[in-house]
């Protein structure tokens, strides 16, 4: 990278695909008017507003860009397998908390439910309205967790869905990116537990620098780690 690009501001790094192609532009407006105005009100402190998604990690982690002496070239040693895939779900209140649960495999509808049964209970214990904002995943629209809604909107608890392929719309998404490519980048673990405790760690870690508490639910039907 020539010195005149760095003074500049410019800095080299990975580029993220974009699905701005895919998204319904009309839509996307409406929504996202939607959004401010609620953004504002729990600014104002009048509703309690978080955004929830779900994230997955490996072993192996994917190399990321580094220094090392000139002439010479980094290599990071692989382990022997890959591992299971280790997934998160998280619910991020910007400046306040954030709150996850670590699965082995992938989130399924039943630790989705317990979450925001979570919320929901908490919501109507203090009596304040919670939005939730959060993508149109399958486990958030199937049959059971349709016929929660009306009962989580009595406790308080309402889910804002988000446009399709608009995933830069939830900060959390962020979150996950610091995690990955700051926290984590480049590392090789032994097994699913030494990376569970990697993302444990990094959490924390942003937690600290985004100045918001962490705390991590254990769900009642899988194996966290």
């Amino acid at each position: 990278m020539k010195t005149g690009t760095k003074k500049k501001g410019i800095i080299w790094k990975r580029a993220s695909p974009s699905h701005k192609g895919k998204q319904d532009s009309k839509e996307r407006e409406i929504k996202q008017s939607d959004l401010d105005m609620l953004e504002w009100a729990a600014a104002a402190g009048e509703i309690d507003l978080k955004y929830l998604d779900e994230s997955g990690f490996c072993a192996w982690s994917k190399p990321s860009y580094t220094y090392y002496n000139k002439g010479q070239q980094k290599r990071i040693q692989q382990t022997k397998h890959r591992g299971r895939r280790l997934s998160i779900v998280g619910l991020f209140e910007p400046l306040s908390s954030f709150v996850y649960g670590l699965v082995i495999g992938g989130v399924d509808r039943k630790a989705y439910i317990q979450m925001m049964d979570q919320e929901a209970e908490a919501a109507a214990k203090m009596k304040r309205l919670r939005i939730i904002v959060q993508d149109n995943g399958p486990i958030h629209k199937c049959q059971e967790v349709k016929q929660l809604w009306s009962k989580w909107e009595e406790q308080g608890l309402y889910i804002f869905f988000l446009p399709k392929y608009c995933s830069e719309m939830n900060p959390i998404e962020l979150e996950w990116q610091h995690i990955k490519e700051d926290e984590l980048a480049g590392q090789m673990f032994d097994d699913e537990l030494d990376l569970a405790y990697a993302v444990i760690d990094g959490v924390e870690v942003r937690g600290q620098r985004g100045n918001y508490s962490t705390q991590r639910i254990k769900f009642k039907s899988h194996h966290p780690t």
